[in-house]
Protein backbone atom coordinates (compact mmCIF):
# COMPACT_ATOMS: atom_id res chain seq x y z
CA UNK A 1 0.00 0.00 0.00
CA UNK A 2 1.51 3.23 -0.82
CA UNK A 3 1.94 5.28 2.25
CA UNK A 4 0.58 8.95 0.79
CA UNK A 5 -0.45 11.47 2.79
CA UNK A 6 -4.40 12.81 2.99
CA UNK A 7 -4.05 15.85 1.22
CA UNK A 8 -1.31 14.12 -1.50
CA UNK A 9 -3.99 11.51 -2.43
CA UNK A 10 -6.86 14.30 -2.49
CA UNK A 11 -4.90 16.16 -5.13
CA UNK A 12 -4.51 13.21 -7.06
CA UNK A 13 -7.61 11.79 -7.14
CA UNK A 14 -8.49 15.51 -7.91
CA UNK A 15 -6.02 15.43 -10.90
CA UNK A 16 -7.92 11.86 -12.45
CA UNK A 17 -10.99 13.48 -12.02
CA UNK A 18 -10.49 16.67 -13.92
CA UNK A 19 -9.18 14.87 -16.44
CA UNK A 20 -11.66 12.03 -16.55
CA UNK A 21 -10.03 9.02 -15.44
CA UNK A 22 -12.39 8.72 -12.56
CA UNK A 23 -15.46 9.98 -11.36
CA UNK A 24 -17.27 10.37 -7.86
CA UNK A 25 -20.67 8.41 -7.16
CA UNK A 26 -23.27 9.98 -4.96
CA UNK A 27 -21.72 7.99 -2.12
CA UNK A 28 -18.14 9.97 -2.60
CA UNK A 29 -16.66 6.68 -3.74
CA UNK A 30 -14.12 6.98 -6.51
CA UNK A 31 -14.54 4.51 -9.09
CA UNK A 32 -12.92 4.39 -12.76
CA UNK A 33 -14.70 6.18 -15.54
CA UNK A 34 -14.75 3.18 -17.82
CA UNK A 35 -15.75 0.58 -15.68
CA UNK A 36 -18.81 3.62 -14.89
CA UNK A 37 -20.00 3.66 -18.95
CA UNK A 38 -19.25 -0.29 -19.34
CA UNK A 39 -17.26 0.34 -21.83
CA UNK A 40 -19.86 2.90 -24.16
CA UNK A 41 -20.31 6.08 -24.42
CA UNK A 42 -23.67 7.34 -23.66
CA UNK A 43 -25.85 10.23 -24.94
CA UNK A 44 -28.05 12.47 -22.23
CA UNK A 45 -30.15 14.42 -23.59
CA UNK A 46 -30.94 17.79 -21.39
CA UNK A 47 -34.01 20.36 -21.86
CA UNK A 48 -34.13 23.21 -19.51
CA UNK A 49 -36.83 25.57 -19.25
CA UNK A 50 -34.43 29.04 -19.78
CA UNK A 51 -31.11 30.07 -19.65
CA UNK A 52 -32.42 33.29 -18.30
CA UNK A 53 -32.34 32.96 -14.55
CA UNK A 54 -28.29 32.65 -12.43
CA UNK A 55 -30.53 29.27 -11.17
CA UNK A 56 -30.65 27.62 -14.09
CA UNK A 57 -27.47 28.64 -15.78
CA UNK A 58 -25.79 27.28 -12.71
CA UNK A 59 -27.04 23.85 -13.15
CA UNK A 60 -26.76 23.61 -17.02
CA UNK A 61 -22.48 24.53 -16.57
CA UNK A 62 -22.18 22.28 -14.01
CA UNK A 63 -24.11 19.50 -16.10
CA UNK A 64 -21.97 20.22 -19.69
CA UNK A 65 -18.80 20.36 -17.19
CA UNK A 66 -19.56 16.72 -15.53
CA UNK A 67 -20.74 15.07 -18.67
CA UNK A 68 -17.48 15.89 -20.38
CA UNK A 69 -15.61 14.61 -17.40
CA UNK A 70 -17.41 11.52 -17.52
CA UNK A 71 -17.06 10.97 -21.26
CA UNK A 72 -20.69 11.39 -21.97
CA UNK A 73 -21.93 13.36 -25.00
CA UNK A 74 -24.86 15.73 -23.60
CA UNK A 75 -27.40 17.07 -26.09
CA UNK A 76 -28.63 20.74 -24.43
CA UNK A 77 -31.74 22.45 -25.63
CA UNK A 78 -33.27 25.78 -24.22
CA UNK A 79 -37.31 25.75 -24.28
CA UNK A 80 -37.34 29.77 -23.61
CA UNK A 81 -40.14 29.78 -21.21
CA UNK A 82 -42.66 28.05 -23.35
CA UNK A 83 -44.45 24.72 -23.02
CA UNK A 84 -44.85 24.11 -26.75
CA UNK A 85 -41.18 24.45 -27.27
CA UNK A 86 -40.76 21.86 -24.40
CA UNK A 87 -42.79 19.60 -25.93
CA UNK A 88 -41.33 20.04 -29.28
CA UNK A 89 -37.74 19.99 -27.65
CA UNK A 90 -38.75 16.25 -26.20
CA UNK A 91 -39.80 15.04 -29.56
CA UNK A 92 -36.05 16.20 -31.18
CA UNK A 93 -34.25 14.00 -28.16
CA UNK A 94 -36.07 11.34 -29.11
CA UNK A 95 -34.85 11.80 -32.83
CA UNK A 96 -31.71 12.30 -31.56
CA UNK A 97 -31.89 9.02 -29.72
CA UNK A 98 -30.15 9.42 -26.53
CA UNK A 99 -29.96 6.73 -23.83
CA UNK A 100 -31.58 8.88 -20.88
CA UNK A 101 -33.56 12.32 -21.19
CA UNK A 102 -32.70 15.15 -17.92
CA UNK A 103 -35.68 17.56 -17.98
CA UNK A 104 -36.01 20.43 -16.16
CA UNK A 105 -39.01 22.81 -16.75
CA UNK A 106 -41.97 23.89 -14.60
CA UNK A 107 -44.83 23.10 -16.93
CA UNK A 108 -47.06 20.45 -14.94
CA UNK A 109 -49.43 20.41 -17.84
CA UNK A 110 -47.17 19.13 -20.19
CA UNK A 111 -44.88 16.86 -18.45
CA UNK A 112 -47.55 13.60 -18.91
CA UNK A 113 -47.39 14.15 -22.51
CA UNK A 114 -43.83 14.48 -22.28
CA UNK A 115 -43.50 11.16 -20.87
CA UNK A 116 -46.47 9.38 -22.58
CA UNK A 117 -44.37 10.39 -26.23
CA UNK A 118 -41.09 8.68 -25.01
CA UNK A 119 -43.58 5.83 -23.78
CA UNK A 120 -42.78 3.70 -26.76
CA UNK A 121 -39.10 3.16 -26.62
CA UNK A 122 -38.66 2.41 -22.20
CA UNK A 123 -36.30 5.71 -22.48
CA UNK A 124 -35.19 6.75 -18.36
CA UNK A 125 -36.42 10.18 -17.26
CA UNK A 126 -34.97 12.51 -14.36
CA UNK A 127 -37.03 15.41 -13.47
CA UNK A 128 -35.35 18.18 -12.33
CA UNK A 129 -37.20 20.13 -9.41
CA UNK A 130 -40.96 19.31 -10.86
CA UNK A 131 -42.18 15.96 -10.73
CA UNK A 132 -42.90 13.95 -14.40
CA UNK A 133 -44.93 10.90 -14.18
CA UNK A 134 -43.02 7.56 -14.59
CA UNK A 135 -40.00 9.60 -13.73
CA UNK A 136 -37.05 9.88 -11.08
CA UNK A 137 -37.03 12.94 -9.33
CA UNK A 138 -34.13 15.21 -8.59
CA UNK A 139 -34.61 17.93 -6.34
CA UNK A 140 -35.21 19.35 -3.48
CA UNK A 141 -37.78 18.03 -0.87
CA UNK A 142 -40.01 21.07 -0.82
CA UNK A 143 -42.10 20.75 2.37
CA UNK A 144 -38.72 20.65 4.47
CA UNK A 145 -37.40 23.42 2.06
CA UNK A 146 -40.42 25.86 3.27
CA UNK A 147 -40.56 24.67 7.15
CA UNK A 148 -37.06 26.04 6.82
CA UNK A 149 -38.00 28.87 5.61
CA UNK A 150 -41.30 29.38 7.96
CA UNK A 151 -39.59 28.75 11.09
CA UNK A 152 -36.79 31.56 10.03
CA UNK A 153 -39.63 33.73 9.47
CA UNK A 154 -41.27 33.15 12.79
CA UNK A 155 -37.80 33.43 14.60
CA UNK A 156 -37.11 36.65 12.69
CA UNK A 157 -40.23 37.95 13.54
CA UNK A 158 -39.46 37.44 17.54
CA UNK A 159 -36.86 39.32 17.35
CA UNK A 160 -38.00 42.09 15.53
CA UNK A 161 -41.69 42.51 15.56
CA UNK A 162 -41.58 41.30 19.03
CA UNK A 163 -43.59 37.90 17.35
CA UNK A 164 -46.58 40.27 16.01
CA UNK A 165 -47.52 39.36 12.05
CA UNK A 166 -50.54 40.80 10.83
CA UNK A 167 -50.38 39.49 7.39
CA UNK A 168 -48.56 35.95 5.70
CA UNK A 169 -48.14 36.15 1.95
CA UNK A 170 -47.28 33.48 -0.32
CA UNK A 171 -46.25 34.08 -3.77
CA UNK A 172 -46.18 31.19 -5.76
CA UNK A 173 -46.69 29.69 -9.25
CA UNK A 174 -49.77 27.21 -9.45
CA UNK A 175 -48.05 26.55 -13.52
CA UNK A 176 -45.62 24.56 -11.87
CA UNK A 177 -47.78 21.86 -10.16
CA UNK A 178 -48.48 20.59 -6.30
CA UNK A 179 -44.99 19.55 -5.43
CA UNK A 180 -43.27 22.94 -5.57
CA UNK A 181 -46.63 24.71 -4.11
CA UNK A 182 -45.32 22.80 -1.08
CA UNK A 183 -43.22 24.99 -0.36
CA UNK A 184 -45.39 27.08 0.85
CA UNK A 185 -47.66 25.37 2.39
CA UNK A 186 -43.81 24.41 4.25
CA UNK A 187 -43.36 28.10 4.71
CA UNK A 188 -46.95 28.81 6.48
CA UNK A 189 -46.43 25.48 8.75
CA UNK A 190 -43.53 26.88 9.96
CA UNK A 191 -44.06 30.04 10.53
CA UNK A 192 -47.17 28.90 12.82
CA UNK A 193 -45.51 26.12 14.51
CA UNK A 194 -42.97 28.83 15.86
CA UNK A 195 -46.06 32.04 16.31
CA UNK A 196 -48.94 30.14 17.24
CA UNK A 197 -50.93 33.42 17.37
CA UNK A 198 -49.81 34.01 13.42
CA UNK A 199 -53.10 31.38 12.87
CA UNK A 200 -55.18 34.20 13.69
CA UNK A 201 -53.73 36.32 11.22
CA UNK A 202 -54.68 37.46 7.37
CA UNK A 203 -53.05 34.65 4.75
CA UNK A 204 -53.13 35.62 1.15
CA UNK A 205 -51.66 34.04 -1.90
CA UNK A 206 -50.42 35.51 -5.14
CA UNK A 207 -49.07 34.05 -8.64
CA UNK A 208 -45.89 35.37 -9.52
CA UNK A 209 -46.07 32.93 -12.44
CA UNK A 210 -42.32 31.79 -10.81
CA UNK A 211 -40.70 35.21 -12.75
CA UNK A 212 -39.70 38.38 -11.38
CA UNK A 213 -41.83 40.90 -13.21
CA UNK A 214 -45.00 38.82 -12.92
CA UNK A 215 -44.41 38.16 -9.03
CA UNK A 216 -43.70 42.81 -8.71
CA UNK A 217 -47.11 43.23 -10.73
CA UNK A 218 -48.81 40.67 -8.29
CA UNK A 219 -47.69 41.90 -4.80
CA UNK A 220 -48.02 45.48 -6.14
CA UNK A 221 -51.43 44.94 -6.65
CA UNK A 222 -52.30 42.79 -3.58
CA UNK A 223 -50.41 45.93 -1.28
CA UNK A 224 -52.57 48.65 -2.81
CA UNK A 225 -55.13 47.03 -1.31
CA UNK A 226 -53.91 45.46 1.88
CA UNK A 227 -53.62 47.88 4.83
CA UNK A 228 -51.20 44.94 7.14
CA UNK A 229 -47.72 46.86 8.63
CA UNK A 230 -46.68 43.39 9.48
CA UNK A 231 -46.38 41.35 6.59
CA UNK A 232 -44.19 37.90 6.41
CA UNK A 233 -43.67 36.75 2.09
CA UNK A 234 -42.42 33.93 1.57
CA UNK A 235 -42.04 33.04 -2.38
CA UNK A 236 -41.71 30.09 -4.06
CA UNK A 237 -38.66 31.24 -6.32
CA UNK A 238 -35.89 33.83 -5.68
CA UNK A 239 -36.57 35.63 -8.20
CA UNK A 240 -40.63 35.70 -6.72
CA UNK A 241 -39.01 37.33 -3.55
CA UNK A 242 -37.19 39.60 -5.63
CA UNK A 243 -40.13 41.06 -7.56
CA UNK A 244 -42.13 41.16 -3.77
CA UNK A 245 -38.88 43.34 -2.57
CA UNK A 246 -39.49 45.07 -5.43
CA UNK A 247 -43.12 45.57 -4.69
CA UNK A 248 -42.43 46.34 -1.75
CA UNK A 249 -39.80 49.36 -2.57
CA UNK A 250 -42.46 50.72 -5.43
CA UNK A 251 -45.49 51.22 -2.56
CA UNK A 252 -42.88 52.84 -0.50
CA UNK A 253 -44.11 49.97 2.37
CA UNK A 254 -40.15 48.11 3.10
CA UNK A 255 -40.49 48.44 6.69
CA UNK A 256 -44.09 46.26 6.54
CA UNK A 257 -42.18 43.68 5.38
CA UNK A 258 -39.51 40.58 5.85
CA UNK A 259 -39.27 38.12 2.80
CA UNK A 260 -37.91 34.48 2.36
CA UNK A 261 -37.31 33.10 -1.07
CA UNK A 262 -35.80 29.77 -2.23
CA UNK A 263 -32.80 28.66 -4.06
CA UNK A 264 -30.17 30.89 -3.22
CA UNK A 265 -29.44 32.22 -6.14
CA UNK A 266 -26.85 34.95 -6.68
CA UNK A 267 -29.12 37.37 -6.84
CA UNK A 268 -30.60 36.52 -3.63
CA UNK A 269 -27.25 36.67 -2.39
CA UNK A 270 -26.23 39.80 -3.76
CA UNK A 271 -29.30 41.78 -1.97
CA UNK A 272 -28.40 40.12 1.55
CA UNK A 273 -25.55 41.74 1.30
CA UNK A 274 -27.20 45.23 1.71
CA UNK A 275 -27.50 46.52 4.68
CA UNK A 276 -30.72 46.31 6.20
CA UNK A 277 -32.70 44.72 3.22
CA UNK A 278 -35.78 43.23 3.64
CA UNK A 279 -34.68 40.16 2.34
CA UNK A 280 -33.63 38.50 5.65
CA UNK A 281 -33.18 35.10 3.95
CA UNK A 282 -33.14 31.92 1.17
CA UNK A 283 -33.33 28.55 1.29
CA UNK A 284 -29.81 27.21 -0.66
CA UNK A 285 -29.86 24.27 -3.24
CA UNK A 286 -26.72 24.71 -3.96
CA UNK A 287 -27.04 24.48 -7.87
CA UNK A 288 -23.70 24.67 -8.71
CA UNK A 289 -23.12 21.19 -7.46
CA UNK A 290 -26.47 19.43 -9.26
CA UNK A 291 -24.18 18.53 -12.88
CA UNK A 292 -22.06 15.46 -11.06
CA UNK A 293 -24.53 14.34 -8.96
CA UNK A 294 -27.13 14.46 -11.84
CA UNK A 295 -24.39 12.53 -14.69
CA UNK A 296 -24.01 9.95 -11.34
CA UNK A 297 -27.44 9.57 -11.06
CA UNK A 298 -27.93 8.81 -14.40
CA UNK A 299 -25.01 6.32 -14.98
CA UNK A 300 -26.78 4.72 -11.89
CA UNK A 301 -29.63 4.39 -14.48
CA UNK A 302 -28.03 3.47 -17.25
CA UNK A 303 -25.29 1.10 -15.82
CA UNK A 304 -27.63 -0.61 -13.16
CA UNK A 305 -24.35 -0.83 -11.14
CA UNK A 306 -27.03 0.05 -7.86
CA UNK A 307 -30.81 0.41 -7.04
CA UNK A 308 -31.81 4.04 -7.51
CA UNK A 309 -34.70 5.57 -5.90
CA UNK A 310 -37.85 6.83 -7.08
CA UNK A 311 -36.76 10.16 -5.65
CA UNK A 312 -33.16 11.95 -5.17
CA UNK A 313 -33.10 14.67 -2.38
CA UNK A 314 -30.60 17.06 -2.77
CA UNK A 315 -28.82 19.58 0.02
CA UNK A 316 -30.78 22.70 1.33
CA UNK A 317 -29.95 24.91 4.06
CA UNK A 318 -31.05 28.25 5.26
CA UNK A 319 -28.59 31.26 3.80
CA UNK A 320 -28.58 34.74 5.86
CA UNK A 321 -26.00 37.55 5.71
CA UNK A 322 -24.86 35.82 8.74
CA UNK A 323 -24.31 32.33 6.98
CA UNK A 324 -23.37 33.10 3.59
CA UNK A 325 -19.73 33.70 4.38
CA UNK A 326 -19.49 30.11 5.62
CA UNK A 327 -21.05 28.85 2.42
CA UNK A 328 -19.75 31.77 -0.13
CA UNK A 329 -16.44 32.98 1.22
CA UNK A 330 -15.15 33.86 -2.04
CA UNK A 331 -17.59 35.24 -3.97
CA UNK A 332 -17.81 38.00 -0.80
CA UNK A 333 -14.27 38.23 -1.27
CA UNK A 334 -14.89 38.95 -4.71
CA UNK A 335 -17.75 41.28 -4.15
CA UNK A 336 -16.04 43.40 -1.77
CA UNK A 337 -12.89 43.91 -3.48
CA UNK A 338 -15.05 44.95 -6.58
Amino acid sequence: MASLSRPTVFRLMATLRANGVVVKDRARRYHLASVLSSGRRYKIGYVVETGETSFYRAVTKGLVESAATAGIDLVVLDSHFSPDMALANAERLLSENVDLVIEFHSYAQVSSLISARRGGRKLPLIAVEIPHPNSVYFGVNNCQAGLVAGRYLGRWTEKHWHGQVDEILLVGSPKAGSLPEARLTGSLMGIQEILPNSANSRISVVNGDWQFEASREAVRQHLSRSTSNKILVSAIFDPSALGALEAFKDMDRLQDCAIVGQNGSIEARLEMRRPNSRLIGSVAYFPEHYGEQLISLALDILTQRSSVPNAFFVKHQMLTTATLKQHYSRELQQARAS
